[in-house]
């Protein structure tokens, strides 16, 4: 009996992983230009950290984790997303003493979500995320978008649409969630049963609900714009004005929430528009979130992110037919016709990799006719082609892939020979 991959998993093949390791080099060198640094976590955190950290009225915390006891009795759980783990990071080392601030993270590794696997969702997948924490300044808000856009406009990505919205201060959170409780308590029977465990608890939870998003009370709840205090408003318009002298262009969407209760102000997504991406079309989500430190016994640092899944970001580079700039083929590959010549190829080819160039031999045995049709798989550029009768003779042929030009070298100079002709 064969054993197969379980399902909403993938495995990601030779001719496909280099597009990734473009990706994740890209996402890197982008992220040093804005002072990211890299932060790499467990993959498994004790599961407190998620039921405090993404909350407990969350579907992530009550339908799609995976967790386990361990041989210690101690819960844990295979991290769902990036930020909890950060943020328990970032207390756990004291981060917040380091002598700059903000203190700015990214971080990029596998995710587990137990839910229906889908076009472009997984129940593992690889996430990027950046954290920025300790700075109140609505700069840093703008900052992190910018960093996001930038992120999709250097991949080529060109059919996006951001969108932001205000979650207010505290105040102004207290004072919409009222609202929000007087308008859908009186028929709050019409909804399905988490909308009515969130009432009380979360009732902005709701706002988020993809079985009731119909139902005519969602197209008339109050809008977190409508309770925004002062302040609240002030730091709203900031970010604007900073995203508008970024050139970015963005629209203001009331509806937008972000449901954790520590989440305030600034809320955003970017979402793809490229026809045929399909009917998720959100690409990234992320907010700021004062009050999580706190939650996760830190001392009170504002902070704010965003997360993103590298398959939605392949998925839209495919719909929008984008092609990366994926190295591919070998500098030259190593034909030989004899024993001795090929016994002489392993040390030849061992000298060619150690000096930088990209090199391949045949380890079947093949003809020769056979071995430059490997050659020409591997998209090689040139082939050197070594006898035995050559190998007495102290020399080699290189012939061009390109143009199939011929040159004979001296043996024991051909690999000096052949760097010059790279350069």
């Amino acid at each position: 009996m064969s054993i197969n991959i379980p399902r909403g998993t993938q495995d990601i093949l030779p001719g496909n992983s280099e597009k990734w390791q473009y990706i994740e080099d890209r996402v890197r060198e982008i992220c040093s230009y804005y002072q990211y640094k890299e932060l790499r976590t467990p993959i498994f955190e004790l599961t407190e950290l998620f039921q405090r950290g993404v909350g407990d009225t969350t579907d992530i915390v009550q339908k799609e984790m995976y967790t386990f006891e361990d041989r210690g009795g101690r819960s844990i759980t295979l991290r769902p997303e990036g930020t909890a783990s950060a943020v328990r990071s970032f207390v756990e080392n004291k981060m917040y003493g380091m002598p700059n601030q903000p203190v700015k993270l990214y971080y990029m590794g596998p995710m587990f979500r137990y839910e229906r696997p889908q076009a472009g969702r997984f129940r593992q997948f690889v996430q990027f995320g950046v954290e920025a924490l300790g700075s109140k300044d609505p700069a840093i808000d703008a900052e992190v978008i910018s960093l996001a856009m930038e992120i999709y406009r250097e991949m080529g990505l060109k059919n996006l649409k951001l969108v932001i919205n205000s979650l207010g201060d505290q105040e102004s959170r207290t004072a919409h969630r009222e609202a929000l409780i007087q308008h859908f308590r009186p028929r709050i029977g019409e909804f399905c049963g988490d909308c009515q465990s969130r009432l009380e608890k979360n009732p902005m939870r709701i706002l988020d609900c993809k079985k009731d998003r119909e139902h005519e009370l969602m197209k008339s709840a109050p809008k977190i714009t409508a309770y925004l205090n002062e302040e609240s408003a002030h730091y709203f318009e900031k970010v604007q004005k900073y995203l508008a002298a970024m050139d970015i262009p963005f629209e203001v969407d009331a509806n937008l929430v972000r449901g954790l209760d520590y989440y305030n102000h600034t809320a955003f997504e970017i979402m793809s528009t490229a026809k045929g991406f399909g009917a998720i079309t959100t690409l990234c989500g992320g907010g700021r979130y004062n009050g999580l430190v706190e939650e996760i016994g830190g001392p009170e640092t504002p902070g704010i992110g965003f997360a993103f899944s590298i398959e939605r970001l392949i998925a839209a580079l495919e719909a929008e037919g984008v092609n990366m700039e994926v190295s591919e083929g070998i500098d030259i590959y190593l034909a030989s016709l004899g024993e001795n010549a090929a016994e002489y190829t392993v040390g030849l080819l061992h000298q060619l990799r150690k000096k930088g160039i990209s090199a391949e031999r045949d380890y079947l045995g093949r003809k020769v006719k056979a071995q430059f049709k490997s050659a020409d798989r591997l998209n090689a550029k040139y082939v050197a082609v070594l006898g035995d009768d050559e190998l007495q003779e102290n020399k080699i042929t290189l012939k061009s892939m390109a143009d199939g030009g011929q040159t004979e070298l001296p043996l024991d100079e051909f690999i000096d020979a052949f760097r010059k002709l790279q350069a």
